[in-house]
């Protein structure tokens, strides 16, 4: 590894498809817009795994059913 945190793609997405990508190093979760790639000084936000999770829990109690 090169000292950063590797990104990934929700298992939803397709392959090319542009999307939001998410990395969690130790005590943070960071995400940004896959179609900005991974240039320095692009948009992402930081947040604590506490919020993350409080986030997507209300995602999966929401009824947002994943594109088909």
């Amino acid at each position: 590894m090169n000292g950063r945190p590797p990104w990934f793609k929700s298992s939803y997405s397709q392959p090319d498809a542009n999307c939001v990508e998410v990395a969690i190093p130790p005590g943070m979760v960071l995400v940004r817009d896959s179609k900005l790639g991974s240039a320095q000084g692009h948009p992402r936000i930081t947040i604590s795994p506490a919020t993350w999770a409080a986030f997507t829990a209300e995602l999966r109690g929401s009824g947002v059913e994943p594109p088909m």
